[in-house]
């Protein structure tokens, strides 16, 4: 992921007012991000514990998006839609995005189930377990690398429709 700074970051979000822009609390150690190891960057506002944010670039321009965390917690194991990770042992959570432009404004939303962190980036980054001989375990993590992108931009572009 390319880096961001400040005013990018808050420029980029398309579901959001004015004042919720203004309103948006950084994520924690923003300055020191290590945006090489990330495919997103998400975060929980620290001051609204049920909101998040999440900004990816797509055809670059970086593109944010303000997530609502469901208040009921994911009972059941379930799988991130994003890195589809079915090994760790993360908490996935259900948000919600109001849906850019004209629909948002009817109130659309589009929900997707997603590690309660946000720890996808890291999460696919993790070399897999060897399936068989001959398994190139480097190209399969590359692959879940691309498809976590894919998965990021696909939601992203979802709520701008």
């Amino acid at each position: 992921m390319r880096p961001l700074d400040d005013r990018v970051l808050r420029a980029s979000f398309i579901n959001a007012t004015r004042k919720e822009v203004s309103d948006i609390s950084l994520p924690p150690g923003f300055a020191e991000i290590d945006f090489d190891t990330l495919d997103y960057l998400g975060w929980t506002d620290p001051k609204l514990p049920r909101r998040s944010y999440v900004v990816v670039w797509i055809d670059d321009v970086a593109t944010g998006v303000v997530l609502q965390r469901a208040e009921q917690r994911v009972i059941a194991r379930a799988q991130c839609s994003w890195c589809e990770d079915v090994t760790l042992r993360n908490d996935v959570q259900l948000y919600t995005a109001r849906k850019a432009g004209p629909a948002g404004r009817k109130g659309d939303t589009i929900g997707n189930l997603t590690c309660a962190e946000f720890g996808c980036s890291k999460n696919v980054r993790v070399l897999p377990p060897l399936a068989y001989q001959g398994y190139d375990r480097e190209l399969a993590r590359e692959m879940r690398i691309l498809k976590l992108q894919e998965h990021v931009q696909a939601f992203v572009r979802a709520v701008a429709v």
